[in-house]
């Protein structure tokens, strides 16, 4: 256990760099990516592009994202069309523009494989000086970008789709926040487009646009749940004084549902294409059986095979029934599905499908900032579009999928161990207090859970036999070791 003054002297950007560390990342970039860097940083923007292509800087292109965020890999525009469809375009940041295959950088990218988010500290898979600037589809300026088209029907389905490169201009770097709050509780207008009325109405037909999608994606049995993600606030000396939770919004739904459908679109057009890519899967869940039982407890049938329809009604339901618990349930729901992984799809194979989305056909390319597997999806793309040779061979990719995986698991654990950290920090002065919780892992390591209010993620050490993913508890905070990130807890009841 940590005392208040010594838990209050923590260098938390110091213990963040050494998980990464410690996880198997290289934290600081190596001088030969700092040299090379300084080679691109001399490159025109306009000689990036490579050989002419459409220009399309004329349309309201913009942006929404994390209010602090600067590492923006896509842009959204929309129109309606004369008879009720509409075409959606997700521009993606160009980045193999700048990060070439086997450069320095991209050895470095590949070796981390993920940005990584531990909320004390980010540390960016590519350089800041590209990811944050030159290939961040950054406000006001004109960048090369993938251009994914999806023609949507007024029933929501896809009438067609296509890949395309060309030059777009982001006229608008909007955040989750302040979009979210005007559209859903009709709050004053962003002053990022209070004075632009067309932007505002392109913004309401996004909204529009992503509803048509989600009741499309609802009906055929995606799943749709609401997992509480917490960020440690940070006073400015760098101590823990609160724990923010994201909140749920349309602004959030709206970058969801176009990610959703641009990723499904390019794992299409790459298998058309007849191009062996990558594809992001969740498998069918082996504990199907707890999440039937836990269902059965609150006095809901689902069939004994797995089912992403059926589990998706059951969640609608619930989220009707009990709203203030929902996010408890898909906590549950999540753990017991399992993690995606990267596979390899060849065109002739068919495809493993991702049970939580419902969809056979999805890939990862809406992100090459942040994630290698979007990065090497993209060079799989501009190869057919360039009509040159598949970048990557088969085994080349099955190694890539692999690591990929590898790093986002590790970066989870990085990322958890970091919030467990600032959530240690936060209990320091609660100890023997009791809170309401629910049981997120039973592995042989241990059992363990999270609080309720605040929501925070400790190991169950006392009472802990016979409890299972989903079970609601309530514990005592025994003990806390915020140098470890250890929060240790006792079963006073199940509830």
């Amino acid at each position: 256990m940590t005392d208040q003054s010594s838990a209050h002297s923590l260098d938390l950007i110091a213990m963040a760099h050494q998980a990464m560390i410690d996880a198997g990342f290289v934290p600081d970039e190596p001088q030969s990516v700092e040299v090379e860097l300084k080679l691109i940083e001399s490159t025109p923007q306009a000689a990036l592009s490579g050989y002419p292509i459409p220009d399309l800087r004329a349309l309201l292109w913009s942006s929404i994202d994390d209010r602090k965020s600067r590492d923006l890999d896509q842009v959204e525009y929309v129109e309606r069309r004369p008879n009720g469809a509409i075409r959606l375009l997700v521009g993606i940041a160009d980045v193999d523009a700048l990060v070439k295959a086997g450069s320095q950088i991209d050895s470095h990218a590949e070796d981390n494989a993920t940005s990584v988010y531990t909320g004390v500290k980010t540390f960016p898979m590519l350089p800041e000086e590209l990811s944050t600037d030159r290939t961040s589809l950054v406000g006001d300026a004109d960048r090369s970008a993938i251009v994914i088209e999806v023609v949507l029907a007024t029933d929501g389905s896809v009438e067609t789709s296509n890949v395309f490169r060309a030059m777009v201009h982001n006229y608008a770097k909007l955040s989750y926040e302040a979009i979210g709050s005007w559209l859903d509780s009709n709050s004053e207008v962003p002053a990022a487009i209070a004075n632009a009325p067309a932007m505002q109405s392109q913004i309401r037909l996004q909204l529009e646009t992503s509803l048509r999608l989600r009741e499309l994606r609802r009906e055929q049995g995606a799943l749709e749940l609401e997992t509480i993600q917490v960020t440690p606030v940070l006073n400015n000396t760098g101590q823990v004084t609160d724990l923010a939770t994201t909140e749920r919004n349309s602004a959030r739904d709206i970058i969801e549902n176009f990610m959703i459908a641009a990723n499904v679109a390019m794992a299409q057009f790459l298998e058309t294409k007849g191009v062996t890519s990558l594809r992001r899967v969740v498998r069918t869940p082996e504990q199907w059986p707890r999440i039937v039982e836990i269902a059965r407890g609150l006095g809901e049938r689902l069939p004994d095979t797995p089912d992403s329809r059926a589990l998706a009604g059951f969640l609608a339901r619930r989220k009707v029934a009990d709203p203030d618990h929902f996010a408890d349930l898909s906590l549950a729901t999540v753990k017991l599905l399992g993690p995606g992984e990267y596979v390899v799809q060849s065109p002739a194979s068919p495809g493993e499908g991702h049970f939580g989305l419902a969809v056979n056909d999805y890939t990862h390319a809406t992100a090459p900032n942040r994630r290698f597997a979007d990065l090497v999806t993209q060079r799989l793309v501009k190869a057919v579009l360039a009509n040159t040779p598949e970048p990557y061979t088969e085994q080349e990719l099955r190694a890539i999928a692999a690591h990929c995986t590898e790093r986002e698991d590790a970066a989870r654990k990085v990322e958890r161990k970091m919030r467990k950290v600032a959530a240690a920090v936060l209990l320091q002065g609660r100890i023997g207090q009791e809170f309401d919780a629910i049981v997120t892992g039973v592995t042989p390591k241990g059992t363990y859970a999270r609080l309720i209010n605040p929501p925070v993620d400790g190991r169950v050490m006392r009472g802990e036999r016979g409890l299972r993913v989903g079970d609601k508890v309530r514990l005592k905070l025994l003990s806390t070791d915020p140098g470890r990130g250890f929060i240790d807890l006792g079963v006073k009841a199940k509830l």
